[in-house]
C-alpha cells in the first residue's frame, strides 16, 4: 500500500531539518578546524569567566568634563566595542573623568586598539611627508641625529598661509622639529596639539613622518564609514559619507587637492595624534561619498579603519590609566548551577507529560526538547564565532525559561488534538484538524513572546540584554520546531498500530478521552462498557459547554416523553 500523502510530506521535512542541522555542524566545524575562529564550546560572558578591563581617564584643559560628555563618550565607546564583534561587554563611568570598559575574555590587539585610540577624529590635508628617521648623514659620512631645534628659530609664518595645505605653514622651528623628530619616541603626544596649527605626527605604521597643516574637518561630519570588496578588481575599500556640511567642505578640498603634487595630494585621517590613514585625492568629490582604497588594505584593515572612521568622534581625549585581567563575578559555580536548574525543569517536565498526562505521546515532546536544545547549542557556538556572542547568567535564565514555553506549544497541540478525538474524528483527521486549529494560537502567542523580547532587548540594561536575546532567539527555533518536526513526527506516528489504534498507553484513547460526542448536542453510545463507560462518560460531560450541557438535558428530556407517549392507533408493535 502506497505511503499517504501527509506521510510523504512529513519525511520530506525530516529530511530537510536533518539537512538544516547537518549545514549548520559542518558550518561550525569549518570556522574550528579552517578558519580557526569558530568553536565547539559557545564563549562565556563577563559574569562568568571574567575578562579584561581597560579604565580611560578624560583629558580635559581645565575642569572636569560635562556628564553629557562622558554619556556620549560612553556611548560611542560602546560601539566601538560592538563593532569588534564583542559580546556582553560592559562600559560605565566611573565618578566624573574615568570611564571603565570591560570586555569578556583576553581583549585582542584590535580590539584594544578601538579603545585606547579614544582622541578625537580629525581631518588634516598632507604638507610633507618623509621617512621616519630623525638622522642626517654628515659631512664625515657618520650617521648623526638632528639636534634639537633652537629656541630661537623663527616660529610664525613668514606669509600668511591662505589654506590648510600652504607650504607657508612650515616655519624654521617647525622645520627644525621636523628632521629631529622621532616616531619611536614615546615622549611625543602629538594628540594634544592645537587645533588650529600644523601638526608633525607618524602613521599608525610609523613608516613615514609627516607635517600636517590644520584641522579643517572633524570626526563629528562622518555620518557613515563601512569596508566592501569592489568586485571588479577585487580589491577592498572603505566608503565614507559625510553630512551635508562636510560634504561641501570636503568638495571644496577636494578640489583643491585634486591635481596637486604629491604629497600635498593627500588628506590625512588623525585618530589620537597619529595618522590612520593618508590617501591622494584622485578626483575632485562634491557629492559627501569618498572612497579610501590601495595602500595594501584587505579586509581585515578595511574593517578596522571604517570603524575608527565611524566611531572615531568622541567630544574628549582620553588616556589609558590601567588594563587589568579581571575574574569572574559569578564563575563556573553559578552557571553549574543554572544548567543543573535547567536539567531539573527538563526532567520534571518529562516525568509529567509521560507519567502523568501524555503517556506515549510525551516522548514526542522530549524528542522536540532535545531537537531544539541541539539546533540551540550549536547555533550559540555559531554565534560565539561570527558575531561575538556570549552566554552570560542571564543568558542562560532565557533558556531555561524557554522550555517551559516550548513545552505550552506541544500542549496547545496534542490537547486540539484530544478535542478532535472527543468529536468522534478518526486519528489521522484529528491530527491534521488538530494541526489547523493548533498553530494559529501558537503562532499568535509566540508573536508576542518575540515581540516582548525585542522590546526588552532594544530598552534594557546591557546585563538584561542576555535574556532578551537567549529568549526570542529559542521563541523562534520553538515555532521552527513546531513545523518541521512535531508535527511531521505525529503525522508518521499515527499512522502506526500503537497509535492508531488508541491504545491505552498512546495517550490517544478515543474512550478514556471520553469520545462520547456524534455532534454538539447529541451523544453517542460508548463503545466501551463497564467502569470506563462511567468514566468515559464523566470525561465528556466535565468538558462540555454549558450550552453543551443544557441541549443534552433537553434531549435526554424529549426522549424520556418520547418513550413514555401513548403510541397512535395503527402503529405497529
Amino acid at each position: 500500500m502506497a505511503t499517504s500523502t501527509p506521510a510523504r510530506r512529513a519525511w520530506r521535512v525530516l529530511t530537510g531539518l536533518l539537512v538544516i542541522t547537518a549545514v549548520l555542524f559542518g558550518a561550525n566545524a569549518l570556522g574550528v578546524h579552517v578558519f580557526k575562529g569558530g568553536t565547539w564550546v559557545p564563549e562565556l560572558a563577563l559574569d562568568l569567566q571574567g575578562g579584561t578591563q581597560i579604565i580611560l581617564e578624560a583629558q580635559t584643559a581645565d575642569g572636569e568634563p560635562s556628564a553629557e560628555q562622558m554619556t556620549q563618550a560612553v556611548a560611542i565607546i560602546r560601539q566601538r566595542v560592538d563593532a569588534s564583534g564583542v559580546g556582553e561587554s560592559e562600559i560605565s563611568t566611573q565618578g566624573a573623568k574615568n570611564i571603565v570598559v570591560q570586555i569578556p575574555g583576553n581583549a585582542d590587539e584590535q580590539t584594544r586598539e578601538r579603545i585606547q585610540q579614544s582622541a578625537q577624529l580629525e581631518l588634516r590635508a598632507v604638507i610633507y611627508a618623509s621617512a621616519p628617521t630623525n638622522t642626517f648623514v654628515g659631512e664625515d659620512g657618520e650617521e648623526t641625529p638632528y639636534p634639537t631645534p633652537d629656541a630661537t628659530l623663527n616660529a610664525q609664518p613668514t606669509a600668511e598661509p591662505s589654506n590648510g595645505s600652504d607650504p607657508a605653514w612650515v616655519t624654521d622651528k617647525l622645520w627644525a622639529q621636523f628632521n629631529a623628530y622621532s616616531c619611536d619616541d614615546e615622549t611625543n603626544d602629538p594628540s594634544s596639539a592645537p587645533a588650529d596649527q600644523p601638526l608633525i605626527t607618524c602613521d599608525t605604521a610609523n613608516s613615514a613622518k609627516y607635517i600636517l597643516g590644520p584641522v579643517e574637518m572633524d570626526g563629528s561630519s562622518v555620518d557613515n564609514a563601512t569596508n566592501g570588496m569592489d568586485p571588479q578588481n577585487g580589491t577592498w575599500s572603505v566608503n565614507l559619507q559625510f553630512d551635508s556640511e562636510g560634504a561641501k567642505t570636503f568638495g571644496e578640498i577636494s578640489e583643491r587637492l585634486y591635481g596637486a603634487q604629491a604629497p600635498m595630494n593627500q588628506f590625512a585621517f588623525v585618530l589620537d595624534g597619529k595618522i590612520i590613514s593618508a590617501p591622494s585625492m584622485n578626483a575632485v568629490i562634491t557629492d559627501g561619498r569618498p572612497s579610501i582604497s590601495g595602500g595594501g588594505i584587505d579586509q581585515d584593515t578595511s574593517k578596522v579603519l571604517a570603524d575608527q572612521l565611524k566611531f572615531g568622534a568622541l567630544p574628549l581625549s582620553f588616556e589609558v590609566v590601567s588594563s587589568d585581567t579581571i575574574s569572574a563575578t559569578l564563575g563556573s559555580q553559578q552557571l553549574q548551577s543554572g544548567l543543573i536548574a535547567g536539567l531539573i525543569g527538563l526532567a520534571l517536565v518529562a516525568l509529567y507529560v509521560v507519567l502523568i498526562s501524555y503517556r506515549a505521546l510525551g516522548f514526542v515532546i522530549i524528542a522536540s526538547l532535545l531537537v531544539m536544545g541541539v539546533l540551540t547549542y550549536i547555533l550559540l557556538c555559531l554565534l560565539s564565532w561570527r558575531m561575538g556572542y556570549r552566554l552570560s547568567l542571564a543568558g542562560v535564565a532565557g533558556l531555561i525559561v524557554t522550555i517551559g514555553f516550548t513545552a505550552d506549544s506541544f500542549i496547545v497541540y496534542f490537547e486540539r488534538i484530544r478535542d478532535e478525538l472527543r468529536d468522534g474524528k478518526a486519528i489521522t483527521v484529528a491530527v491534521e484538524d488538530g494541526w489547523a486549529r493548533a498553530k494559529r494560537t501558537i503562532y499568535i502567542s509566540k508573536s508576542i513572546n518575540i515581540l516582548a523580547a525585542v522590546v526588552l532587548y532594544i530598552l534594557a540594561d546591557a546585563t538584561v540584554k542576555g535574556f532578551a536575546f537567549t529568549l526570542g532567539l529559542t521563541t523562534v527555533l520553538d515555532i521552527l520546531i513546531f513545523v518541521i518536526f512535531t508535527h511531521p513526527v505525529m503525522q508518521i506516528l499515527v499512522r502506526r498500530p500503537f497509535f492508531a489504534s488508541g491504545h491505552r498507553l498512546s495517550g490517544l484513547d478515543p474512550a478514556a478521552l471520553g469520545a462520547v460526542h456524534r455532534g454538539r448536542s447529541a451523544f453517542r453510545t460508548p463503545v466501551a462498557t463497564g467502569a470506563r463507560v462511567q468514566r468515559s462518560r464523566g470525561e465528556a460531560e466535565r468538558r462540555q459547554t454549558i450550552a453543551e450541557r443544557k441541549a443534552a438535558e433537553a434531549a435526554a428530556l424529549q426522549n424520556a416523553s418520547d418513550k413514555g407517549a401513548p403510541r397512535a392507533e395503527g402503529e405497529n408493535a
